[in-house]
């Protein structure tokens, strides 16, 4: 192989992501990455008014009791929305995700859009998103798109190194409820009571900015105290060869109940197709 191609493209890559981001992804399980996206705000914009025109019946919107804005949420569309699948599959996310995985394959798992309206005054509680996921494993990457400036008062919000522990805590519904039955993982701790004693990963962030962060990180977000902007949010989650599938009884969130799996079935269905390949 031609060096100088081999040079050039040792520095095509640097640019997606270094080796010091991915080391620390790995060290923390949360990572700021600054202005990746910027070119692709404008697709994602339209395909978020596409789907809050026309939501999907995973739709699931919370109006809070004091009368303030909605949070909106909905998942797995991008097999309907072009301007998602466009992303996914045209966008040097799957790319990004393979490097800071350290996998050979990125295989997207699903999206998610979360959109919390002005003055919405719904808080997003700390947890992991692994529990409520039908899949295990090391290899895993989720990213945080904001598609409108936040300050770090309102934005994601993860614990550095808790992905390290090897604890997975009992999952929760927003209403407080365990989402599954006969569930005897440990619960979470009382993270803000004890606030201070945890090394907390926030930023600010404009348009074009991500955060990726493993799926067994403990994280929350704040409500939308901004009175006058959204806090429209593209996610998109992604694993490795090596993650398996778990059967969580359709309770999962994203349920993924059609599906004919059993835990420790390697991914291969079309739900989850593998968009880039490092070999």
């Amino acid at each position: 192989m031609n060096l100088d191609f081999v040079q050039k493209l040792k520095w095509y890559r640097s640019v997606l992501v270094s080796n010091k981001q991915i080391d620390s992804f790995q060290e923390h399980g949360a990572i700021l990455l600054k202005g990746v996206f910027i070119n692709w705000i404008k697709t994602l914009e339209v395909g978020i008014q596409k789907l809050m025109s026309n939501p999907s019946p995973r739709e699931r919107s919370y109006f809070p009791e004091d009368g303030s804005a909605q949070f909106f949420q909905d998942l797995c569309n991008w097999d309907r929305i072009d301007e998602f699948r466009d992303f996914i599959f045209n966008s040097n996310i799957s790319e990004i995700s393979c490097n800071l995985m350290n996998s050979k394959i990125a295989r997207f798992f699903h999206d998610h859009i979360l959109v919390k309206e002005p003055g919405s005054s719904i808080a997003t509680p700390w947890h992991q998103d692994l529990p409520y996921y039908s899949v295990d494993g090391k290899q895993n990457v989720s990213f945080w798109i904001p598609l409108d400036p936040i300050k770090k008062k309102i934005c994601l919000k993860c614990i550095s190194k808790s992905h390290l522990t090897g604890k997975i805590h009992r999952p929760k519904r927003f209403n407080g409820n365990d989402l599954y039955k006969n569930d005897n993982t440990d619960e979470l701790p009382d993270i803000e009571k004890n606030i201070n004693t945890y090394n907390i990963l926030s930023w600010d962030m404009e348009p074009g900015d991500a955060i990726a962060f493993d799926f067994r990180v403990i994280h929350g977000a704040a409500a939308n105290s901004n009175k006058s902007l959204r806090r429209r949010v593209f996610s998109a989650r992604w694993v490795g060869e090596k993650t398996r599938f778990v059967n969580r009884n359709g309770k999962g969130s994203p349920p993924f109940d059609h599906l004919n799996l059993k835990t420790g079935d390697e991914l291969n269905v079309d739900d989850f197709p593998i968009v880039y390949k490092n070999y």
